[in-house]
C-alpha cells in the first residue's frame, strides 16, 4: 500500500479499519461532516423515548448504568443521565494505577449532579497484573485486559441487577474513523466489542494457563451469554449516537461541576490537560500505538481539533511534530518499576512492535532514534499521498 496522510486532517492510513475516499479524505473526516447534517433534535426525541422506555417507574431499582472512569466522558455520562431524569448506577472497573488526580475524579463524579451510587470493581491483583504484561508482551499493549474489563464488568453487573440499559459514551468509530455499518450504529454489544473494543484478535480464553491463571480467574472478564442477555433484555447504547459529541464543549460543562484537569503541564504524550488523568501508564499504550501505526494520542486530539474547526491542518502538523511519539519517560520509569523488569527487557518488546516501513533503520536493521531517543519517521512532513509502499503492521 501506499503511505499517505489525510488531506484534511493528519491522520495516516496505517490506522487500522480507516479507509480514504478518492480525495484523500479520511472516513473519521467524513463521519465529521455528516454529522453537521444529521437531525440532532430529533435524536434527542429518540434519546428521550428511550428514556422513557427504560425507566423504573416503580423506583424498586436503578433506571440504567453508566459505566465510568472519572475521567471527562464517564462525567458527561452522568450529567446526560442525570438531566434526562435517571437514577444511573455508576460502575467503574478498576484501572491499573489511579494517579491522585484521576482519585479526586473519582471521588467527584459519584458527588457531583446531585450524587448517585456507585460500585467500583476492584479486580484481583495478581490475575490483573499477569494478563497486564502479557497483553503488553503479546499483542502489544499492558492495557488489555483493562479493555476487556471496562465492557464486561457493568453488562454482568446489569444481567445480576437485572438493569436493562447501559449508557456508554462516544461510539469512538463515529469519532476516530472505521466501517460504515459501526459509525451509524447506536448499540454497543457483544460483536461491537470484539471487533472494536481493543481486543486486538485477543481473547479471554486465551489467558488460561498464563503464569498459572485458571479459568475461574477469568469471570469477570467473560461477557454474560446470549440468553442470559436476552432474559434482562440488556440494550447498551452510544450516547454519542443520540447528542453531538464535542469533548471540549462537554469538558467546560462537567468542569462547572468539579472535574479537575492536570494545571501544571500537558498530559505526557499529549498537547492537552484533560486526557488520561486517572493512571500515567496510559502513555505506554499510546506509545505502543505510535511504534505499531505512526501515530499516537497527539494525533488523535489534533484530528479530532481539525475535524471541529478548531485548529487549521498547518498548526495541526505542527502540534503532532511537536508532540507526538516522544518516549513517555516519566510512564516508562513507573512501567519498570510496576512490573520489575528491566529497560533492556522493556525495550525489547517495543522494539518487536515498531513497524520498520515507518521509522528509518540503519543499514543491519536496527531502528535509529535521535539524540533524545526518539524514533524517526520515514515520512515526517505529513504531506499528502507519499510515493512509497509501506506495510500495515498486524494488531497482535
Amino acid at each position: 500500500m501506499t503511505f499517505q496522510y489525510c488531506n484534511k486532517c493528519v491522520m495516516p492510513n496505517t490506522k487500522p479499519d480507516l479507509s480514504f475516499d478518492k480525495e484523500g479524505v479520511c472516513d473519521a473526516c467524513r463521519s465529521a461532516e455528516l454529522k453537521d447534517t444529521i437531525d440532532w433534535n430529533a435524536r434527542q426525541k429518540e434519546f428521550e423515548e428511550l428514556v422513557e422506555k427504560f425507566r423504573n417507574k416503580e423506583g424498586s431499582n436503578y433506571d440504567c448504568i453508566v459505566p465510568v472512569s472519572g475521567g471527562k466522558d464517564s462525567h458527561y455520562q452522568v450529567y446526560m443521565a442525570k438531566k434526562y431524569g435517571l437514577n444511573p448506577l455508576l460502575v467503574c472497573f478498576e484501572t491499573n494505577k489511579l494517579t491522585p488526580l484521576g482519585r479526586k475524579n473519582m471521588d467527584n463524579i459519584k458527588s457531583a449532579f446531585g450524587g448517585s451510587d456507585m460500585i467500583v470493581f476492584e479486580r484481583n491483583p495478581h490475575v490483573y497484573k499477569k494478563m497486564c504484561f502479557e497483553g503488553f508482551k503479546r499483542v502489544g499493549d499492558d492495557f488489555w485486559p483493562n479493555h476487556l474489563g471496562i465492557f464486561t464488568v457493568p453488562v454482568r453487573l446489569a444481567v445480576k441487577l437485572k438493569i436493562p440499559l447501559i449508557i456508554w459514551g462516544e461510539n469512538s468509530q463515529l469519532e476516530y474513523g472505521g466501517p460504515k455499518a459501526a459509525r451509524m450504529t447506536n448499540v454497543l454489544n457483544r460483536r461491537w466489542l470484539e471487533e472494536f473494543g481493543g481486543l486486538l484478535g485477543n481473547r479471554v480464553e486465551d489467558m488460561v494457563n498464563i503464569n498459572g491463571i485458571r479459568k475461574e480467574d477469568l469471570i469477570s472478564y467473560t461477557y454474560p451469554s446470549d440468553e442470559e442477555l436476552k432474559k434482562v433484555g440488556i440494550t447498551g447504547v452510544f450516547l454519542g449516537y443520540y447528542f453531538k459529541w464535542d469533548a471540549r464543549r462537554q469538558l467546560e460543562i462537567v468542569k462547572r461541576h468539579g472535574f479537575k484537569v492536570k494545571e501544571d503541564s500537558p498530559v505526557e504524550g499529549t498537547y492537552v490537560n484533560y486526557e488520561n488523568l486517572d493512571d500515567n501508564l496510559v502513555a505506554i499504550h499510546d506509545y505502543l500505538k505510535y511504534v505499531k501505526f505512526g501515530f499516537g494520542r497527539t494525533t488523535d486530539l489534533v484530528c479530532l481539533d481539525i475535524r471541529n474547526n478548531r485548529i487549521s491542518r498547518a498548526e495541526g502538523v505542527e502540534l503532532a511534530k511537536k508532540y507526538d511519539g516522544k518516549v513517555p519517560n516519566k510512564a516508562k520509569r513507573e512501567f519498570l518499576e510496576f512490573y520489575g523488569i528491566s529497560e533492556e527487557e522493556f525495550n525489547g518488546v517495543i522494539d518487536s512492535f515498531t513497524n520498520k516501513a515507518i521509522f528509518l533503520i540503519d543499514e543491519n536493521g536496527n531502528l535509529l532514534r535521535d539524540q533524545d531517543g526518539n524514533l524517526v519517521k520515514r515520512y515526517p512532513d505529513y504531506g499528502f499521498g507519499i510515493k512509497s509502499s509501506v506495510s500495515k503492521v498486524a494488531a497482535s
